[in-house]
Parts: structure tokens; C-alpha cells; sequence
């Protein structure tokens, strides 16, 4: 039985998610919270590898290779990382989970999604998040607040970007339980304060504080 809570962060590069993040952890720890900040890939030092590779490697990569590079980041990451420290009463906020895969994989790379889902949850051991924010906003704003330096991924062209928020979007529609999602087109401190309220429900709901 979990102790703690898992809560993930999407949406695309430039949505303004990771910066939420740390807002959020900086939040609860004031309030008393035992708060864990992750991400994917990368997280550990496996995954630092592997997110080099995926992110600056200059050759080509199969879409298969990318999709099985990033599963094997994100088992590494749940079976280390994110369920002991759920396991021991912390809250994990992690930047992009297995809802990146669909979005970009499937949806961006117009790869299998049953396959995708099947692979993901032999990846995550079927770890679920407890909730999942996603940060919307339209393809070409956020190539605009990425700017000129872009890695592999964020290189791949403003029609990819926007199959991959038509995918979110979808992930949405089927999973409005689990995924909310946030307007980025608004500052960052009404983002914030949108992620505070709904963050906040849940840790009444399931921890009752």
C-alpha cells in the first residue's frame, strides 16, 4: 500500500512544467512535506547516460531504439528511485513519466500506442500516478519559448510538436481522473497557483492534511 504520493508533470518543452516543479517542491517542503524531485530520463546516473544519448546523440536513431532507450531509463528509475521513496512516506514530483512516451513515441512518432502502453507498464511495474498535471499550450508558443538552442527532441519540427499535443489531449480526454490539466498560456504565478489548488485536493483526499 503506498504511503506517500506520486504526482507526474507534462506537457511539451516550454510549457513551463519543470518550472512548476520546483515551485511546488519549495511549497509543500514549507508546509512540512518529505518532497522527492525527479525527471525522465536522467534521473540517476544510469539515466543520465541514456539521457545523453537521447538528447545530443548526432547520428540517426530508430524510433524503436528511441522508445526502448527511454523504457529502459524509466524501469531503472521506478524500481531505484520513485517506489521506495513513495514506499517511505514521500511525495515524488516527477518530470515527464510514461504519459511522454504516448504523447511523443505514439502520437509524435506515430508509433504503436497499445504496443506503447503494454511496454510502459512492464516498464513501471504498473505504478500508476496518484494525479498528473499537464501543462497545455500551443505547439508554436512553446518553440518560441525554447528558443534557437534546441536538443534532438525539440528539433524535430513544429508539425511533430503538434502531434505530440493532439496526443496529450487525447491522453486527457480518456483519463480525465488522473490528468488535469493547467492553461501555461497564463503567468507563472497563476500556473502556480492552479497547481497548488488542484495539487492541494489531493492531499486532502488522500492524506487528509
Amino acid at each position: 500500500m503506498k504511503k506517500g504520493l506520486f504526482i507526474t508533470f507534462e506537457g511539451a518543452d516550454g510549457s513551463g512544467k519543470t518550472t512548476q516543479v520546483n515551485k511546488i517542491k519549495t511549497y509543500l517542503e514549507e508546509k512540512g512535506y518529505s518532497v522527492v524531485v525527479t525527471r525522465e530520463p536522467g534521473s540517476l546516473e544510469l539515466g543520465k547516460r541514456i539521457r545523453d544519448i537521447l538528447l545530443n546523440y548526432e547520428g540517426d536513431v530508430s524510433d524503436k531504439c528511441e522508445m526502448f532507450l527511454f523504457l529502459a531509463d524509466r524501469a531503472q528509475h521506478v524500481d531505484k528511485l520513485i517506489r521506495p521513496s513513495i514506499e517511505n512516506g514521500k511525495i515524488v514530483l516527477c518530470d515527464r513519466y510514461t504519459d511522454s512516451t504516448i504523447a511523443y513515441q505514439g502520437y509524435g512518432r506515430e508509433g504503436d500506442i497499445d504496443l506503447l502502453k503494454h511496454l510502459n507498464n512492464i516498464a513501471i511495474d504498473s505504478l500508476t500516478p496518484d494525479l498528473t498535471l499537464l501543462y497545455d499550450v500551443s505547439a508554436q508558443i512553446a518553440q518560441e519559448r525554447i528558443g534557437a538552442e534546441k536538443d534532438r527532441m525539440e528539433s524535430s519540427g513544429i508539425e511533430f510538436h503538434k502531434k505530440v499535443r493532439n496526443g496529450y489531449l487525447e491522453l486527457l480526454k480518456n483519463e480525465p481522473e488522473r490528468i488535469k490539466m493547467i492553461d501555461a498560456n497564463n503567468s507563472i504565478e497563476k500556473v502556480f497557483e492552479d497547481t497548488k489548488k488542484i495539487i492541494g485536493e489531493l492531499i486532502q483526499e488522500k492524506l487528509g492534511a
